[in-house]
């Protein structure tokens, strides 16, 4: 019986796991520009530690069951939980603030669909225990040169920057009841999802006969595009002096994020856009999306701040600010826009020989260069010399190692220049020399 892979699941052929690996490498390389450090954590998470972070719904997107012990257990939707517990355990002998990213597998179990599947890669950069909107700078900074890494420029991708405390300071000024404030935004969030008259559906019994005109007002909000327009819808709405003194606080650190946007040189990119609420309760200050610019498809990353997420796990008061790209929707995007490169792993050198004798000269030559780092192949079954030199063509070698009775009698190898057709003679004592210089000049360069 043939089997298939589960739905959701992907594997991974050789090509296919080399523009993975160098979607990942470009990661690493961002982030270690920023002088973040790598992390990682288990694939398998005590189910309660889910639930306390998202709530006993996300059960039902969870590959979770018992295991051997009795514990219940769940694979990792995310990376959060787990960074937060990590930092939580761990934060007084940390030096703040914690730079940390991770790239690794994510498990959901939800209906496989375009762009969404039941196990990804997701690359998770966060910075904890530092409150300042110069974090949230950064952290948007390089998340544009994660995506912008692969070539793609802000015609392609535009981050989508809005604000959870904006919305909390509007809600007041609407004199919307604090215990109100956050399923009214869980409805928000679902806004372009719903019709209209389903989203007053839902606002009715919370709001009564005011849910038309506070929809009007949340319409209207959801248009500002600029710190102006911000700044003049809450003036029309004539917030008392205490609440009109912090939503005037909040719009000086918009524009001092965006100052610092514009000085790293990423204000091209972001796209001030109040429809993005983020629906996770515990987001508490600037939220982003990264979106192809058409708006086709999904989301490409997201994120914003969460300070209260350590303390709600058990752990102590640190405010945090992170993203996550998926692997998914990027990997789509950056297919559709001819974005990755060939990835072919060629041989450095290409062993040829003639005959037993030479065989093990290759053989033992190829495993010292090897041990160099250098990629060494050969032939593993007899062929003849045309075929061998066929071989490391269709192999696309740069150089070749030949081996034929002269070489032998001498002691020596014969070095090819496979692009230039170049050949020189060397002593095989010194080989470990002469390949650093081969790889480093080329062969034209190089002395017996």
């Amino acid at each position: 019986m043939a089997h298939k892979t589960l739905p959701g699941f992907r594997e991974f052929y050789p090509a296919d796991c080399s523009r993975r690996n160098f979607l990942f490498a470009q990661f690493r390389r961002v982030a270690r520009a920023f002088c973040f450090e790598e992390y990682d954590g288990p694939i398998l998470e005590p189910l309660d530690l889910l639930v306390e972070k998202s709530g006993p719904e996300i059960v039902g997107q969870l590959f979770n069951f018992d295991d051997k012990g009795g514990r219940a257990v769940a694979l990792r939707p995310e990376m959060t939980p787990t960074l937060a517990r990590l930092v939580g355990a761990k934060i007084n002998s940390l030096k703040r603030p914690v730079k940390w990213f991770s790239i690794g597998e994510q498990f959901r179990y939800e209906r496989p669909q375009k762009g969404r599947l039941r196990s990804f890669y997701q690359y998770n950069v966060d910075v904890l225990g530092d409150s300042s909107v110069a974090v949230d700078a950064e952290l948007i900074t390089l998340l544009v040169q994660s995506i912008a890494v692969f070539g793609l420029n802000h015609l392609d991708f535009k981050v989508r920057l809005s604000d959870r405390n904006l919305w909390l300071l509007l809600m007041e000024a609407l004199e919307v009841d604090a215990e109100h404030q956050l399923p009214i935004l869980s409805i928000v969030d679902k806004l372009a999802r719903n019709d209209r008259a389903k989203t007053l559906d839902q606002l009715a019994p919370i709001l009564g006969a005011s849910a038309e005109s506070f929809l009007q007002n949340i319409e209207r909000f959801m248009q500002i595009d600029s710190i102006d327009l911000l700044e003049h819808c809450f003036q029309r709405l004539r917030p008392n002096a205490d609440l009109g003194a912090r939503i005037t606080q909040r719009l000086e650190e918009w524009r001092s994020l965006q100052s610092l946007l514009a000085a790293a040189g990423v204000a091209d990119f972001i796209q001030i856009d109040l429809s993005i609420v983020r629906g996770l309760a515990y987001y508490t200050g600037f939220v982003f999306e990264a979106f192809e610019y058409s708006g086709q498809g999904r989301a490409l990353a997201g994120g914003g701040r969460y300070d209260r997420l350590v303390q709600q796990l058990g752990g102590p008061d640190v405010p945090a600010v992170g993203f996550a790209i998926g692997d998914v929707t990027l990997m789509d995007l950056l297919n559709s826009k001819d974005c990755l490169p060939e990835l072919q792993h060629q041989p450095d050198f290409m062993a040829i020989f003639d005959g037993d004798a030479a065989r093990m000269a290759a053989i033992a030559d190829a495993n010292r260069a090897r041990a160099q780092g250098y990629a060494v192949d050969y032939a593993l079954k007899p062929l003849s010399f045309s075929k061998q030199f066929k071989l490391a063509s269709q192999k696309g070698a740069r150089f070749g190692l030949i081996y034929g009775c002269e070489e032998l009698t001498q002691n020596a190898v014969k070095i090819r220049d496979f692009s230039t057709g170049a050949e020189q003679l060397f002593a095989r004592d010194h080989l470990a020399e002469v390949l650093v210089d081969v790889v480093q000049a080329g062969l034209s360069s190089t002395g017996h």
